[in-house]
């Protein structure tokens, strides 16, 4: 019976052992149907507009972190039980998620939109962008993400913006499971990588007084103390010699410059896609007329001539209006989406369409044999410009989402380019005509910044210019850009028109630039 005794007691403690189990299996299950409830929210929310939920670009990068990232996550806590139901579906789906690359993409995309529009992290993370219809905000998770994203992609500057907020939050106690040790490690490194060894240090103490065990931090604080006492030794010897002829500029803490890159028009760039610089005169704005176009005399167009409007003088741009209906535009979406791919560019050396780092979105090609509206728009704009589409590229769809871009380039292929469009044998590229297929609620301009023109989307509109000079050299004032999307959706079609099959119906001028 004494023995007996003994079992009582384990059982006892096996009782406990079993509470414990179960209390550990109601956490998991409360912390699986809280996830559950908000994911059902939002799921309502999203899932009632689509395009309209996805045309904030927050949602758009959240939507992308939560499938490669907190779906994990929650998969390893499932896991933990037999619930093979849910992991089974959960695989089977998994092989549509984002993948870390798209994340990646994402957050890139957001660190765009806040440089080229100017806006702070602070805007971004409470979502309080211009003509958003939901609102969406960004966890302090959500922006040690965004830091660690640039932190491994080698950009310091976005890594202290966004490391910066992520801190900012979770002082203000916003429940997370992000440590302050976590963030404070990644910023300390990389205001560091800035030169303000000040508040590396500061900020590095910051951390070691969280976690005095951490090895990194003090490793890194004894190495900031070290260049900060040769700096000074450095300095009391340009002293002591009265060598120092100028004040060194100093680094104001928590100030940084965003470096530059490698294009040289960026600022130009930027400040047209946010509607400044524009050089929109007075008295160039006196030289642009409207009127109704009838493709000189097309008789197609005499009944039902298109309305006309000049965009610009010199190089002259013009808008045509109602050039797509509505159902146009539905059917070559519907068309274009199952074919959808990373938008490519023609390599100038080899001709052979590549990726590209500087052109963000998806496009795909229509041919006039897939539908009876692809045949129709290219008559139409056949019409209107007067060029043939024999010898034009096929009709390109591209829909620029989530920061979605294409930075300044040209149409058409330079001197040192020549085998461009060898492969098409229809000669360059004499003209763009761009069909622009949605509103964008905000972004989204194509912008011109050698002579400082922005033109914005306008649904059912087209803008045409020529690319080459009647002379057959280039027009290198065409320069354009596709200015990120900030809140919206961006479609667009376009046709490029080629030398060959033209040569009659826009004759050589009598000068080089004529």
């Amino acid at each position: 019976l004494g023995q007996m005794t003994d079992l009582i007691y384990a059982e006892k403690d096996l009782v406990q052992s079993l509470k414990e189990y179960i209390r550990a299996e109601e956490n998991k299950l409360s912390q699986i149907k809280s996830w559950a409830e908000k994911m059902d929210v939002l799921t309502s929310k999203s899932t009632s507009d689509p395009e309209g939920y996805l045309a904030h670009p927050v949602n758009a990068y959240k939507l992308v972190k939560r499938l490669n990232t907190d779906w994990l996550e929650l998969e390893n806590l499932v896991l933990q039980d037999t619930t093979n139901g849910f992991i089974a579906n959960l695989t089977i789906q998994r092989q549509f998620f984002p993948t870390e690359e798209d994340e990646t993409g994402a957050a890139k995309a957001l660190m765009r939109l806040q440089d080229t529009y100017k806006l702070d992290p602070e805007t971004l993370s409470r979502g309080n962008l211009p003509g958003t219809k939901y609102r969406s905000s960004l966890t302090v998770g959500d922006c040690f993400g965004m830091g660690k994203t640039a932190y491994n992609d080698g950009d310091y500057y976005h890594t202290v913006l966004w490391m910066e907020q992520a801190l900012k939050q979770h002082d203000e106690g916003e429940d997370t499971t992000v440590s302050k040790v976590e963030i404070l490690d990644y910023l300390s490194y990389a205001v560091f990588q800035f030169g303000d060894l000040h508040r590396a240090m500061e900020l590095t103490r910051r951390l070691i007084s969280l976690d005095s065990t951490h090895e990194r931090a003090g490793s890194n604080l004894r190495y900031f103390e070290k260049l900060l006492e040769k700096e000074r030794e450095e300095k009391e010897k340009e002293k002591s010699n009265k060598t120092m002829t100028t004040t060194e500029p100093v680094v104001q803490s928590g100030a940084y410059e965003r470096p530059l890159d490698y294009l040289p028009e960026r600022d130009i760039y930027e400040a047209l896609c946010r509607g400044e610089g524009v050089k929109m005169t007075p008295r160039r704005q006196k030289r642009l007329f409207c009127r109704y176009h009838d493709g000189n005399r097309n008789p197609h167009l005499l009944i039902a001539p298109f309305k006309e409007e000049d965009e610009w003088d010199s190089p002259h741009i013009v808008r045509y209006y109602e050039v797509m209906s509505d159902e146009e535009i539905e059917k070559i979406k519907q068309l274009a989406k199952p074919r959808l791919a990373r938008a490519t560019v023609r390599d100038p050396k080899t001709g052979v369409l590549t990726v590209a780092s500087y052109r963000v979105s998806k496009s795909s090609w229509l041919e006039e044999d897939d539908d009876p509206v692809v045949a129709k728009v290219n008559q139409r704009m056949q019409q209107i410009t007067g060029l043939t589409v024999q010898t034009a590229e096929l009709l390109q769809v591209a829909n620029y989402g989530m920061g979605g871009q294409y930075e300044p380039h040209f149409d058409f292929s330079r001197k040192d380019e020549p085998d461009a469009f060898k492969r098409l044998g229809t000669g360059n590229r004499v003209a763009t005509f761009l069909n622009y297929m949605s509103d964008v609620e905000a972004g989204g301009a194509t912008v011109f910044p050698d002579f400082g023109a922005a033109i914005w989307p306008k649904k059912g509109t087209a803008v045409f210019w020529y690319n080459l000079f009647r002379s057959g050299e280039g027009d290198y004032r065409t320069r354009h850009a596709a200015c990120p999307v900030l809140v919206g959706c961006k479609w667009v079609s376009n046709k490029w028109f080629h030398e060959r099959g033209n040569e009659f119906l826009r004759p050589c001028g009598r000068t080089e630039v004529d």
